[in-house]
């Protein structure tokens, strides 16, 4: 697990290396279910699996999809900062 500050963040945006070793991995209940958060998959603030290390807070990572593309991101004091 990588612990990021707001120095790691460049045009809203911090890159990770792996989701894998740079996230936390922390699923909710539902999730573990094999359920869905929307009944079609897309959606403007859905919950991931994972958490991320920011200024020593675990904040969760949501992701906006639609169609085949979807990006992710973390809010921060009203701030969106994007996951790469």
């Amino acid at each position: 697990m990588t612990k990021y500050s707001t120095q790691d963040v460049n045009r809203n945006t911090i890159n990770t290396n792996s989701y894998h070793q740079d996230l936390i991995y922390a699923p909710l209940e539902w999730q573990k279910r094999g359920r869905q958060q929307t009944a079609s998959g897309y959606g403007s603030k859905l919950n991931t699996g994972y958490k991320i290390d920011f200024n020593n807070k675990q904040y969760r990572v949501y992701c906006t999809c639609y169609s085949n593309s979807g990006s992710c991101w973390f809010q921060v004091k009203g701030q969106k900062i994007f996951v790469h």
